[in-house]
């Protein structure tokens, strides 16, 4: 559905005015046996396809032919083998040699690895030879993990970092963090709600809101090359490009360096 939409808004325009990314690794496969109920796995939209892992070359292939279909793309500029936590062996082999295989092709330009976690993301970046990765949640204002492992090696070896989840499912995306404020897909916990709500009034003590320190935070690492902003409708969009512009001052980010490094060894 992404893929549909993200191409029908991109058709008409020349082709070296966007970017655009895609993931492989799983599959859509028809259940229109389902197609009256809705999706189970926190997507809202009708239960008509059911997705299945598949890092091998066939299934990356088609994983492609499909996402350029839909897509109304003869190419790709950044493929990322999609969230192999539990699929290391087929993704570090058949998957990696296969996206090494269309870079080479020119079906895409870059080729990479996304994730929610830092500690895989590491491997790949220290045995593939990747040009990005794309870390979720890892990087962000309130949980800077990535800093410790991915970060410096990527930087070391020229891996670009796109850093996702720079709102942590919608914790740091308020000025005034709510009491049912999400954390990684669900219910994020009380002692994380109430560490959010400290940088909040940190960050409003010097006159800006949470949610733009959140956008710009992890832009400021030398190994990160852009955020990821998820948007519900446009609205939302011109929101995260307003809080990318917005004016931190400098004081401020020193303040939280320090707050942070107190609380994540305390």
């Amino acid at each position: 559905m992404a893929e549909r939409r993200l191409g029908d808004a991109l058709r008409g325009l020349p082709r070296e005015e966007y970017v655009v990314s895609t993931k492989v690794g799983r599959l859509l496969v028809p259940t229109p046996q389902n197609a009256h109920e809705m999706d189970d796995a926190g997507f809202c939209v009708p239960a008509d396809h059911r997705r299945e892992w598949d890092f091998s070359r066939d299934g990356i292939l088609r994983s492609v032919d499909a996402s350029l279909e839909l897509l109304g793309l003869d190419d790709v500029d950044i493929l990322y083998l999609h969230d192999p936590d539990d699929h290391w062996a087929e993704a570090s082999t058949a998957g990696i040699d296969t996206l090494l295989e269309l870079r080479e092709q020119g079906v895409t330009r870059a080729i990479g690895v996304g994730m929610n976690q830092s500690a895989m993301l590491t491997e790949f970046v220290r045995r593939y030879d990747l040009d990005v990765v794309m870390v979720a949640g890892r990087y962000t204002l309130l949980d800077r993990s990535a800093s410790n492992d991915l970060l410096p090696l990527a930087f070391e070896r020229g891996v670009g970092v796109v850093a996702a989840g720079v709102y942590n499912s919608g914790l740091l995306a308020q000025a005034q963090v709510p009491d049912d404020a999400h954390f990684d897909y669900g219910v994020a916990p009380r002692r994380l709600v109430d560490r959010a709500r400290r940088l909040a009034e940190l960050c409003a003590r010097h006159g800006v809101a949470l949610p733009d320190v959140a956008v710009q935070f992890s832009l400021r690492h030398p190994a990160v090359v852009g955020a990821v902003l998820g948007a519900r409708d446009g609205a939302q969009a011109s929101s995260g490009l307003e809080r990318y512009r917005s004016s931190i001052p400098e004081e401020l980010w020193a303040e939280l360096e320090a707050v942070d490094y107190l609380q994540v060894r305390a």
